[in-house]
């Protein structure tokens, strides 16, 4: 016995698909102006930049559910640094600790006036201070990047993190302390 074939594709599947919302032009325009300022701030968030670049799009995908329900889009940049934040915590606690043990050496000490002059000692400086950032527990890191990477008040970090103003005082001096006693900062000292 043989079962029949069918040759023709159903009613429903050859009628043009419906149209879908059409997307928020807003949206594209702001992602457009304040895309590069948030890959930096994604960027700070985690060392890996494709794993930033995720990070940047998964917030971008929450902000652009949320974007008709978003009331004050002056308000944007908090909004999804937020959501980066948030996104970035839900994967701290799915993940295991992610600290590894490095071979690399410190560079040699250079005087503080040929660092300053010369601009190849001046990125060496910048990548040890970031390795040394990226080493502190990831609530210190997040309060270090927001206070002087994004420059944001101690009260504004502590509202984008959603607590008090003296935890972030008390968690950002600790923080810096262990900048200070990194012995991979000790030549720029």
């Amino acid at each position: 016995m043989t079962t029949p074939v069918r040759t023709s594709a159903p009613k429903a599947a050859t009628r043009a698909p419906a149209t879908a919302p059409a997307p928020y032009p807003s949206f594209s325009v702001y992602v457009r102006a304040r895309g590069p300022v948030l890959l930096r701030t994604a960027r700070s968030l985690i060392a890996n930049p494709c794993d930033a670049e995720d990070l940047l799009q998964t917030a971008l995908t929450k902000t652009y559910v949320a974007w008709d329900r978003i009331e004050d889009h002056r308000a944007l940049d908090g909004y999804v640094r937020r959501a980066l934040l948030n996104t970035r915590t839900s994967q701290w606690r799915k993940r295991k600790v992610d600290e590894f043990t490095t071979d690399e050496l410190p560079e040699p000490a250079a005087t503080a006036a040929a660092t300053a002059a010369d601009p190849a000692e001046r990125q060496v400086l910048r990548d040890a201070m970031w390795r040394a950032v990226m080493k502190l527990p990831d609530r210190q890191r997040a309060m270090v990047v927001l206070r002087y990477y994004e420059d944001l008040s101690e009260v504004q970090t502590a509202e984008v993190l959603g607590v008090s103003v003296g935890t972030v005082k008390s968690a950002v001096s600790r923080a810096l302390g262990k900048l200070r006693e990194d012995p991979e900062l000790s030549p720029a000292r």
